[in-house]
Parts: C-alpha cells; structure tokens; sequence
C-alpha cells in the first residue's frame, strides 16, 4: 500500500490565559488522528502551537505588569509543558511571536493576496469583540453584547485592509458540493454552506497599529496597519511547512499532500471553512482537505473558556489521574459536534466501568490464569478463526474506518465493543472451570479439557493484544502496558493485521501491577 501524506493540525490558542481541559480535548483528538495515520502507514506530520499576536494577549499582559513578549513567551510555555504532560506526539510545535519561518509567510501569504487583487484599503466601521477577534455584523447580533463571551462590544471606525472574500463564494460552493472540503460532523457542513448561500461580505485583515499596541506583524508596505490576528494565525499551517522559503515540507505536507486536516473548536468554524480556503484560493494554494469540529466542554452547563474563569486545569487531571485516564474520558465519552459537560465524577466513573472493570479486570483474569495453568506462556490455537478472531476483525474495519474520517468517540466505541465480546466469550467459556476440573480429574477427556483450557486462554490473551494494536492511537501508554503485560510486541494492526494465530504465540507474560485500579468509593 503507498504511504499517504497526511498534515494534522488543531487550531493555535491564545495564550491570555492558562490552558483548560477543553483545549486538551482538541490536543488530543488531533494526536490520535496522527498516531492512527502513523500506525496505518502514512507519512504524517503533526503541528501545534499557541497564537501570540492577539490584543487578548497584549490586554492580559498589561493586566498582569509584565512586558507582553516576556508575558506571551511564559504564557506560551504551559502549552508546550501541556503537551508532554498528554504524550503529545506533535512533529513541530510553532509560536507565532517567536518562530522566525512565522513573520516572512504571513508577508508572502498577504504579497499573494494582493497580487491576486484580493486586498484592498478602505474604512471600517462596525462591532468588534476582542474575545472572539471578530467583527460582527448587525444581523448577528441580538443586542450590543458579544454573543459568546456576553461582553460590551467595541464600536470601531478607522481605515483597514479588506479581503474580498465576495469574490470567492463560488469556489467556495464548489469545494463543498464536490466534498473537496470535507466538514465533519455534517451538520457544520450545512452551517457553513448556510454562510456562503447567505452571501459573503469582504472582511477587514489589518487594524491599526495603534489599536493593536504595536503588537502583531505589520503589514507589507504599510507599518501603521498591523496584519489581522486571524489572517496572521491561519498562516500558521503554512510557516510550519517553510512556505515562505517554499521547503520540502511545504512541498511534501501542503502543496502535494493527500489530507490536510484541521482539528478545530465550533466557534472558529468559520474562520477555517470559508475565511482559510479563500485566503489560500486567492494565493493559488490548494485548501485543506478535512476540517474536523468539536463542540464545547462545559461546566454546569456554561462552556470553558479563559476569559470566563471557569477553566478546569488538565495538567492537574494528568497529576491526579494519569493522562490515559483523561484521554480514555474524553476520547470515549464526548462526541464530536455537541457540547457537553466535564466533571471529575465523570472521569472516575469512565474509569471504574470501562478501564477497571472491563478492561483492566480481564487482562488480570488472563494474566492469573496464563501464569498457574500454562506455566507463564501464552497457549496455541488448535484453530485460527474463532469468534473473537472475527469479532477483531469487525472492530478493526470500524475503528479505523471512524479514525480515518475523524471520529476518534465512534472508534473508541468500537474497541469497548470489542473488549465487551472478549468479556462475553470469557465467561462463556469458563477457563476457570476448566482449569479446576482437570485439577481435580473431574473432566471425563484430561486432553479434551486441556485442549480447551489453551484455547480458551490463548484467544483471550490474543483478544487483547489485538486490543492494545487499536487502543494505539487513543490510549498509547495502555497499549503498550497490554503488549508488555502479554510478553508480545505491539501488533500494527491498521498497517497489517496478523493472523489471529500468530498473536502472541508462545510470549512469556510479566505480570506486574493492576492495570487501571478503582478510583471511587
């Protein structure tokens, strides 16, 4: 099979505040899509950062009396630390106030724009949140409030730079019917193809330097404007990539690859799937290829957010509770494209039912029973299809086959399903009783019962090696605990699945600590 080339990305955060665990959320959906990509084969790099030019950020640091480049590059560490802290397995990881490829891409990706005669000066007058970075228009606008953050609006007049993003609404129609932009969960699609069927109003891409404190990139010709946060932060995906020196990774990851794919929050939709694929259209770059939105995290119903103080620490959720834990609750338990509430409770619920009871207590089970009665060996099979093997099967087409759409929630779902009908044939088959009967020779065929006894085992321990190969890119700390526990190599199943029988055949188990104790009462 060719190796593919696949850009994942999630979207850069301002660094005004500390990091929260909805942003986790986002990390981690993007690095289960590149370890899956990895795992199945393709060439893959993997980018995040944090968004340092932003009036938010210029704004907290005058809060805090600190100069803003020492104030965003401190800032902007927590990120970096929030990152290992997850096992994040990012390739590059980009700060925009810092990173020297940053400046010289957003210049060229602007010169691009205004040669294609997308760029243009004129006055702006209007409503802005600072929050958001966003200017809103009077339609969407219930009263003189931002409608996230639900604080006063700044009224604006002053000469800006437009894009003249009217003149893109066709192709944008055109990436979207033909699914060359592919929107996931659908009903985004239909927000956004909402957006362009309502028209598509140019939209300003400077402020003035004034406004924005000095802070930001200036624009090419024009040292009184400074480029636009957002058009400065989109070009992140680019100068990741050397595009202002048009490198390999350019080349490799933008231009020619087969995916670029953008992990994103549902209030910056529209900036990646109407503003983003514009601005590159207009420099004649090809757009992203997939844009995957999640929906919100919430506390007692109100979203999470830094400005709203109300910000649950993920690096404290790794500290208590390990970050397979937290993956394991966020992975499994929040579908993309709604909203839905994050608690500790729940955490240690996901972890009682599903990683103690379920997975960690048969891998005990087997462990126990592999050690007393085949000597600390994983048994043959005296055959290689049973209904495990096949049920394996079933649940690799649809991990992978919700992976590689971006639905980390539906494949996560389909392992647990898996791991279920591992349970199931265990308690069906009784190796337990098995074992005992032979032990006391009440078994009327010792070799019959023998022979059972390893198969029963030896498909269980293969369940779950075959278990650990698809919990990869989700849980990679437990995989690689399962295979260690089993005395086998982790099994590449999305790359190519072995036969069933190979599994772990003849492997020394070593067993060690319980896998996921209970943490509730």
């Amino acid at each position: 099979m060719t190796s593919a080339h696949v850009f994942i990305t999630t979207s850069i955060p301002y660094v005004n505040g500390a990091p929260h665990v909805g942003f986790a959320w986002e990390l981690v959906i993007a690095d289960a899509l590149a370890r899956f990509h990895r795992a199945r084969g393709d060439s893959v790099r993997f980018l995040t950062g944090t968004d340092d030019n932003s009036l938010k950020n210029v704004q907290a640091a005058e809060r805090a009396g600190v100069a803003v480049p020492s104030f965003v590059r401190a800032q902007g560490d927590r990120f970096v630390v929030l990152g290992r802290a997850l096992g994040l397995s990012n390739d590059d990881f980009i700060r925009t106030a810092f990173d020297p490829r940053h400046a010289p891409a957003v210049e060229k990706l602007w010169r691009a724009c205004d040669v294609a005669g997308d760029v243009y000066r004129s006055t702006y007058r209007g409503a802005y949140c600072v929050g958001c970075e966003q200017f809103y228009a009077p339609g969407e606008l219930a009263g003189d409030r931002c409608p996230e953050h639900d604080t006063p609006l700044e009224a604006i007049d002053e000469p800006n730079y437009f894009f003249a993003l009217s003149r893109h609404a066709s192709r944008l129609q055109h990436l979207l019917a033909r699914r060359e932009l592919r929107v996931y969960p659908e009903a985004y699609v239909a927000e956004t193809e909402g957006w362009v069927q309502r028209g598509l109003s140019d939209f300003s891409v400077s402020r003035s330097e004034r406004r924005a404190r000095g802070w930001g990139i200036r624009v090419p010709g024009d040292p009184s404007q400074i480029v636009y946060v957002w058009f400065d932060a989109l070009t992140n995906y680019l100068s990741a990539l050397d595009y202002a020196s048009s490198g390999e990774l350019f080349a490799e990851y933008w231009r020619n690859a087969d995916r670029r794919i953008h992990v994103i929050g549902k209030n910056v939709t529209r900036f990646h799937c109407i503003y983003w694929p514009a601005i590159l259209t207009s420099a004649r770059l090809p757009p992203p290829t997939d844009v995957i939105v999640h929906g919100f995290l919430t506390v007692d119903g109100r979203k999470i957010g830094k400005s709203l103080g109300n910000g649950i620490d993920p690096l404290e959720l790794v500290e208590r509770f390990g970050r397979d834990r937290l993956r394991h609750y966020l992975l499994r338990h929040f579908a993309l494209g709604h909203d839905a509430d994050f608690s500790v409770a729940g955490l240690i619920r996901a972890n009682d039912e599903e990683l103690a009871d379920q997975l960690g207590n048969l891998l005990q089970r087997v462990l126990v029973l592999i050690d007393k009665h085949t000597d600390g060996v994983v048994p043959a099979l005296s055959t290689d299809r049973t209904a495990l093997s096949e049920a394996a099967r079933g649940a690799l087409e649809a991990a992978a086959r919700e992976l590689d759409r971006g639905a980390p929630d539906r494949a996560a779902a389909a392992v647990f399903g898996f791991i279920e009908a591992a349970n199931a044939e265990i308690s069906r088959s009784e190796p337990w009783k098995l074992a005992r009967e032979i032990g006391t020779g009440l078994s009327g065929s010792h070799a019959g019962a023998a022979r059972a006894l390893g198969d029963a085992l030896g498909d269980t321990a293969r369940a779950l090696l075959w278990t650990a190969g698809l919990l990869e890119p989700l849980l990679p700390d437990t995989a690689s605990r399962i295979a260690g526990a089993l005395g086998a190599p982790l099994p590449r199943v999305y790359a190519d699945a072995p036969a069933w029988s190979e599994l772990a055949s003849g492997a020394r188990i070593r067993r060690g600590d319980v896998l996921f104790p209970k943490l509730g009462k």
